[in-house]
């Protein structure tokens, strides 16, 4: 699944101009012939580490399992446990 992100982020990097290009003059059906893969929605956040789907945290790139384990053992710089 990992490899499957790698390969629509590179498509979508490589077909961006020429999709801004088409959707500018309206030629939908152009569009239509580009592959599905190219097109942003497509793409979907994933732990740069593990590559779980779900519980994904922006800010550090990593599902939320992850950062729990990585934070306690502390990996993740700036990063403790609160207590109040």
């Amino acid at each position: 699944m990992k490899a499957r992100e790698r390969k629509r982020a590179r498509m979508v990097a490589k077909y961006a101009e020429k999709r801004e290009a088409l959707k500018a003059a309206g030629d939908w059906e152009g569009l239509q012939k580009l592959p599905p893969n190219s097109a942003a929605v497509r793409m979907h956040n994933r732990c740069q580490i593990t590559g779980r789907p779900r519980g994904y945290m922006r800010q550090f790139g990593i599902s939320r399992v992850l950062f729990r384990k990585m934070a306690l053992a502390g990996k993740i710089p700036g990063v403790k446990k609160a207590s109040w």
